[in-house]
């Protein structure tokens, strides 16, 4: 399993310390713009080839992990 701490870094050099996916420029907010916009996955990996797929979903299942601990 990869965790989110993987795949997810903040570094004030690269777009003023916003998460991005580690060895990018593609904010994770990209990601939850393109779903809560009505896109799939695929269509996301599509625009940001440089993202994997597995990056996206192991960042995913942290969010998700995350919001269900702080709703118990």
């Amino acid at each position: 399993m990869t965790y989110s701490s993987e795949v997810i870094v903040k570094d004030p050099d690269i777009l003023g310390g916003m998460p991005v996916f580690r060895g990018t420029r593609v904010p994770f907010k990209n990601l939850l713009d393109y779903l809560e916009g009505g896109h799939t996955l695929d269509e996301f990996l599509e625009q940001f080839p440089s993202v994997t797929r597995a990056a996206a979903i192991a960042a995913l299942e942290h969010a998700k992990e995350l919001v269900i601990a702080r709703t118990q």
